[in-house]
């Protein structure tokens, strides 16, 4: 059982809650971060601090030749999981052009060393990859008391300093992650800004990220409401704000009005965490957040890669990039992911402007495979390209007109959603970092299966408990077909026979009543070949023993156990 623990997601105390709705709602802050044309940033000498590396210019972070930087990126716990560097590969073959590192100061976990810290950063460079590092340490200050202070974590950049120097193009200083609790959150404001001063004062001219207080996602409105004199307070005017959006960002109103006071008022910001499975405390509004990003031009890092104890925040899962879950899918491969949008920085060779303009060669000609009533697999050869193909779009193709239907970054993909008994042409683009776009391949033509049955009953299933602690536990369920024809849509059937109950559930969802549990498919388990299968995993309560469910049905017909 994988032990990180996320530490965003944290409840709202009602009085809290109470005290601080006018001030989220933005009803006693308006006006507050002040006009763009009071920019502080505009002063002579911070126009000559900005001239090398990542920086703050009108309010947006862009790379040292002056070209925008907007934040694609991934979270990735590095400081508990030191063995799993492999990932930031992994996270650049999504697209990715950002990395968010977590680090550890020493107060609370092992410190990173100034060795380790180094390694980290050639990697993200050798990946091709903008490297934002972060302390972990300071979560929850005032809250948790176990959590350290932005001067402690001001000291340990300082004794990073001779590693850092340098980096500029490529490095960003996220002094230290949610840096106050719900616990009188006013209180940020004054350590932030010393905190801030410290690293000026020791020399760093690095572009410096400043996490919100309420545990990352600023509720009270404290952020947002001395944004502008925690940046006028930086020399160098390379300061930028990071919001944490979970469950307090339940509605399209409250993400749109938050992102929208900052760019308003001239403010550089991004959202430099989100999820979008709900929680006990809401439901976050991803799909606003994604979309809005987008459309202000802000950067956005999704957490996290994985390994988080509740792994409904996973992208992959166990840190294996070819076990995508539901949140992951979305955010890479969904409306304004990471796929779509991204963009390699510049000092890469990529991004607009940049020294990178040769498109990939087209790939081949799809072909179709595992067709069934709703969904057809597709492949093609690879294209290839001066620097490297990230993305491969899909479009349906009719008549002179086509329509995107599915993106990867492998040569293959599942396209679901169809209607049966329908014709359908298929094409497929290459993409590189850079947003270079081949030429189309050529096209394939399919026809879906006509409606009919759905089979079931030749069908095994495997059933484990992945770990278990007070109360809860982890299980894993592996559906396999042992038919000849593929299984289209399908629904698992089984029941718990010592008051279990799930609570979160990946690759799938679940309804119960009683002990007995229905599970549907998510899109990308919605078809399992004749021989294949599919994986759901999930989370649930206990209150004493935890035996297997006795027996399976897919479709209402009998499975074999694994």
């Amino acid at each position: 059982m994988r032990t990180a623990i996320r530490t965003a997601r944290r409840p709202q105390p009602l009085a809290l809650l109470l005290r601080g709705l006018a001030a989220f709602l933005g009803l006693a802050l308006a006006g507050a971060l002040g006009p763009a044309t009071a920019r502080a940033a505009d002063l002579p000498q911070r126009a000559e601090a900005r001239a090398a590396g990542l920086h703050i210019s009108d309010g947006r972070l862009v790379e040292g030749n002056g070209n925008d930087f907007v934040m694609r990126g991934i979270n990735h716990a590095h400081t508990w999981y030191p063995g799993e560097t492999q990932s930031l590969a992994d996270i650049k073959a999504t697209g990715a052009n950002t990395v968010r590192v977590v680090l550890s100061d020493g107060y609370r976990w092992s410190e990173n060393s100034p060795e380790d810290v180094a390694s980290i950063i050639a990697r993200c460079k050798a990946e091709r990859l903008i490297c934002v590092l972060e302390v972990h340490d300071t979560t929850g200050y005032g809250e948790d008391a176990a959590a350290g202070t932005l001067d402690h974590a001001a000291d340990y950049w300082i004794g990073l300093k001779d590693v850092l120097d340098g980096e500029e193009d490529y490095v960003v200083i996220n002094i230290g992650n949610e840096p106050w609790g719900n616990a009188d959150p006013a209180g940020w404001t004054a350590p932030t800004t010393a905190a801030i001063q410290k690293l000026r004062a020791a020399g760093f001219a690095h572009t410096i990220m400043v996490d919100a207080p309420n545990w990352g996602q600023d509720w009270e409105g404290v952020m947002r409401a001395d944004a502008r004199s925690v940046y006028d307070a930086d020399p160098t005017g390379n300061l930028i704000f990071s919001i944490h959006m979970y469950s307090v960002y339940d509605t399209a109103a409250k993400v749109t009005d938050y992102l929208n006071a900052f760019v308003d008022a001239g403010l550089p910001l991004l959202i430099g965490e989100f999820g979008g499975p709900a929680d006990q405390y809401g439901d976050p509004d991803e799909d606003t957040m994604m979309a809005t990003a987008e459309e202000l031009g802000l950067g956005y890092l999704a957490w996290s890669w994985s390994g988080n104890t509740d792994p409904v925040l996973d992208l992959v899962l166990d840190f294996d990039p070819t076990r995508l879950s539901s949140w992951g899918e979305r955010v890479l491969h969904g409306p304004d992911g990471i796929t779509e949008t991204s963009r390699e920085a510049t000092v890469f060779g990529g991004g607009q402007g940049g020294g990178d303009t040769e498109a990939p060669t087209a790939p081949g000609t799809p072909t179709a495979s595992g067709v069934t009533t709703t969904s057809v697999t597709l492949g093609w050869s690879a294209a290839t390209d001066d620097v490297g193909v990230t993305a491969y779009d899909v479009v349906r193709v009719t008549g002179g007109s086509e329509t995107k239907v599915a993106s990867s970054a492998a040569t293959s993909v599942t396209v679901t959603g169809l209607s049966a008994g329908t014709a359908y042409s298929f094409a497929v683009y290459a993409r590189d970092a850079a947003g270079n776009r081949s030429a189309r391949s050529g096209t394939v033509s399919v026809t879906t299966d006509e409606g009919g049955s759905v089979p079931g009953g030749a069908c095994s299933v495997g059933y484990r408990v992945i770990g278990e602690w007070p109360g809860g536990f982890q299980g894993e369920i592996t559906l396999r077909n042992t038919g000849a024809a593929a299984v289209d849509g399908w629904t698992l059937g089984f029941a718990f026979a010592d008051g279990q109950t799930v609570t979160n559930m990946w690759g799938g969802t679940a309804t119960q009543s009683g002990g007995a549990v229905s599970v549907t498919p998510a899109s990308y388990t919605s078809t399992i070949a004749a021989g294949g299968s599919v994986t759901v995993g999930f989370t649930g309560t206990l209150t004493g023993a935890n035996a297997a469910p006795a027996a399976f049905t897919l479709n209402g017909a009998t499975c074999t156990a694994a």
